[in-house]
């Protein structure tokens, strides 16, 4: 009777263990907590919300970025005020308005609101993080 379960208990111990590695290998780089931003689970900068239509983020004490609601859309703009990109509904754009990638693509890196992973996202992919 015990050898039959045997194979039941190894199975559920594998399922865990699979769930468990899954859960940390899916986990996003970035996650939004408040206004604080962490990478891996450690401090990285702030995402601050200077108006209800306009964000700075911050790497530490430096500001890195600016996203600007601008009619239905997110602009995302570096220092310099140089658009690196746009949040469009689930669509994150390049400058010159065509499709880069899904917003789904931006909250797997990062866990917070649309606009801001959407910022994270098209900052890496620019090397401006």
């Amino acid at each position: 009777m015990m050898k039959k379960s045997r194979p039941v208990v190894i199975c559920l111990l594998l399922l865990v263990i699979i769930m468990t590695i899954t859960g940390t290998v899916f986990a996003a780089e970035f996650e939004c907590k408040g206004e604080k931003i962490e990478k891996n689970g450690s401090f990285w900068g702030y995402a601050k919300k200077i108006s209800s239509s306009e964000y700075r983020i911050e790497k530490g004490s430096s500001s890195i970025a600016f996203v600007k609601k601008q009619g239905s859309k997110w602009r995302i703009e570096d220092t310099a005020k140089t658009t690196l990109g746009w949040l469009n509904g689930s669509t994150i754009e390049k400058p010159n308005g065509y499709s880069w990638t899904s917003l789904s693509t931006a909250k797997s890196l990062c866990n917070g609101p649309d606009e801001i992973a959407a910022a994270i996202w098209v900052l890496k992919q620019c090397n401006k993080l």
